[in-house]
């Protein structure tokens, strides 16, 4: 296993971290609405055991993840003596605090849950700008989360993001004691949401950076033929998954790579990638490859959307960006399944495709002369 610095903090952190948002799971008979816990138990603590054995010093879990059993699941996974050999990440979950004490109520709950005194990385779980406002200064959980610190609780406080660009820059210099944040960032997401921008901006203040979806949901591990023909370029027989991580590691402003890992064998593989990884082991041919692939996964793109937004704001409230990424993006991954579940539960139906009047006011100043209001209704019989 290879270790990289973690921040300006005294810690060596294994290039690979055991995300545990994708457990190995079974069939389990419901029962009614009440969650029900699908982890296939000893599977998982299986596989988290050997990661660590291996040399994986990081877990990151959180307290939604498998509806709530992930937290169960890895207490039990760091017990006879594996606690002590590595640092424990969960998250807070922002969206269920609705009064200042919800957070310290939600954080005993964690603790009790994962059968420890405390927890080493504490994350602010998914802040964007709105839930920055409104619930982290709003309920002064700084406050709360530096006071838990005090108590020995926490050791260190971050936050996971999922916003753009600017919002996180926002959040990064609202809190001037950052010790380390967590943003999804790939090959394909060099400019989406935190992007590598923020990626550099934090390293710059010497706050670690902990790296989500390096593969994109798995996109990325099963590339359509044609994007696999070009990773084969250089003859080394690399698979995806370790494409999207070396690119990854190659960054000196990466801290750590989270791998939400649901078999043994992605458990074995990514560990033998981990253990070639490095800062500038990636030469000009390999990089010139990946760009290659980027700029080939924008070909694949069937609607030529920049998202420069010059379109917005739409005067019915539809997001004409997000609607055009994803549709291409069930294009370019032929992942139709993936994007309609995106465009159903992640995407505010106010804003859907099929808000769309056909007004043409969007077409106007729209640089690329996309029909816009002839592609909405195709955009929401697809995904809708």
């Amino acid at each position: 296993m290879q270790y990289r610095n973690f921040g300006s903090l005294d810690f060596k952190v294994s290039a690979l971290g055991f995300g545990a948002m994708r457990l190995p799971t079974r069939e389990v008979e419901t029962a009614g609405d009440k969650p029900q816990n699908k982890i296939d138990e000893a599977e998982a603590i299986r596989m988290m055991r050997y990661a660590i054995d291996k040399g994986v010093n990081y877990i990151d879990t959180a307290y939604v993840y498998h509806d709530g059993f992930s937290e169960i699941v890895t207490g039990k996974a760091l017990k006879d003596g594996y606690r002590e050999k590595v640092k424990l990440a969960t998250k807070s979950p922002t969206w269920l605090i609705k009064k200042p004490e919800d957070f310290d109520r939600l954080l005993d709950e964690q603790l009790e849950k994962l059968q420890t005194d405390h927890i080493d990385f504490y994350l602010l779980h998914s802040l964007s700008r709105n839930s920055w406002n409104n619930v982290i200064l709003k309920f002064d959980i700084i406050k709360r989360a530096e006071a838990a610190k005090k108590a020995g609780k926490i050791k260190y406080l971050g936050f996971s993001f999922h916003d753009e660009g600017s919002a996180f820059i926002e959040i990064i210099d609202g809190y001037d004691k950052w010790d380390f944040c967590q943003i999804q960032y790939n090959y394909l997401d060099i400019e989406n949401q935190a992007g590598q921008k923020g990626l550099k901006y934090a390293a710059e203040k010497g706050i670690a950076v902990v790296i989500m979806e390096p593969l994109l949901g798995g996109k990325l591990a099963n590339p359509p033929k044609d994007i696999k023909a070009i990773l084969d370029e250089n003859g080394k027989n690399q698979s995806g998954a370790d494409w999207a991580l070396q690119w990854l590691w190659n960054q000196p402003e990466v801290s750590v790579v989270l791998s939400g890992m649901s078999t043994m064998q992605q458990v074995e593989e990514n560990i033998v990638s981990a253990g070639k990884s490095g800062v500038g082991t990636l030469d000009k041919t390999d990089l010139d490859i990946v760009c290659k692939v980027i700029d080939r996964y924008a070909q694949r793109a069937a609607i030529p959307c920049t998202a420069c937004a010059y379109c917005m704001p739409c005067p019915n409230n539809v997001n004409i960006p997000k609607n055009f990424a994803l549709y291409n993006e069930s294009v370019i991954h032929e992942d139709l399944k993936g994007a309609r579940f995106s465009y159903s539960n992640f995407f505010n139906k106010e804003n859907h495709a099929s808000e769309c009047v056909q007004c043409r006011v969007c077409e106007e100043n729209c640089p690329q002369k996309i029909p816009i209001s002839e592609w909405m209704p195709r955009v929401h019989a697809t995904l809708g």
